[in-house]
């Protein structure tokens, strides 16, 4: 692959730029809308408002079921809550909120812990029609996303935070031409995703032979990243939304980035 469509990213970051320029006030860093849980999980929303303070965003709102009002509502006092299902997942009916939480906010990040659900299959899908804005997935609203002509893939300003496995599922459903495998060595991959994303609207981020990679209009960045964590999937799509909100305009460039602030701050000491 010609050099310029792979750009390699190691202790000194690649746009030093966007670091020094970063907005300094609360206002100016940008609005994020947080949104998943269920009555049973809500680690996903909850590690990644947190992540949003670590990576610099302004305001921070999360947006869970009705069915964790009881459990969280005294803990998260940014957290709004939308109708749920009988069994506790967002329903239906939680689209309008979700769409005028959404008009708030600068992006929104599903971040995950949705539950398999019907109801919340159809007011993702709806949400993702309706709303023009940033979307980040990661998690298992990822899952909503997965078949054939996948709906993720052909709106504008999607970001796509992914385990290999997933994202091996999503190129079979939606890139026949060209297997994704998992014994791809890490050359073959970046081929593979910089071919996927020239001329696609959605971002890809994710993570292979120790190195996390961000794939976006064609080109590719890796940066060599060793991380045995469970979170690192919400907190990695929590930083990239939060600098792709307030770098509207360069998204390859912010996402490289926030990967390489997300290594310094959440995984210093598992750089390679």
């Amino acid at each position: 692959m010609d050099n310029i469509n792979w750009l390699k990213q190691t202790s000194e970051p690649l746009f030093p730029d966007l670091l020094w320029s970063r907005p300094e006030t609360k206002k100016s860093r940008g609005k994020l809308l947080v949104v998943g849980g269920n009555s049973h999980v809500f680690a996903a929303p909850g590690n990644a408002y947190t992540a949003a303070t670590k990576a610099g965003i302004g305001s921070t709102r999360v947006l869970l079921p009705q069915s964790l009002q009881k459990t969280l509502g005294s803990h998260l006092p940014d957290a709004v809550f939308a109708p749920a299902t009988p069994s506790g997942s967002l329903a239906r009916a939680a689209l309008d909120t979700l769409l005028e939480n959404a008009e708030w906010a600068d992006g929104v990040l599903l971040a995950g812990d949705f539950g398999r659900n019907s109801e919340t299959a159809i007011v993702l899908g709806s949400f993702l029609d309706k709303y023009p804005g940033q979307v980040t997935l990661a998690g298992d609203g990822v899952d909503y996303f997965q078949e054939k002509n996948s709906q993720a893939l052909y709106r504008d300003k999607t970001l796509v935070v992914i385990n290999l496995g997933k994202l091996q599922k999503l190129a079979k459903n939606n890139r026949p031409s060209t297997p994704l495998l998992h014994n791809m060595n890490l050359q073959e991959l970046v081929t593979l995703l910089a071919d996927w994303t020239n001329g696609s609207q959605a971002s890809f981020i994710t993570r292979h032979a120790d190195n996390l990679i961000v794939a976006a209009e064609g080109r590719v960045s890796t940066t060599p990243h060793k991380d045995d964590s469970t979170s690192w999937l919400t907190d990695l799509a929590t930083y990239t939304a939060v600098w792709w909100l307030q770098n509207p305009t360069k998204t390859f460039e912010a996402l490289s980035t926030a990967i390489f602030e997300y290594s310094i701050n959440d995984g210093g000491a598992r750089r390679t």
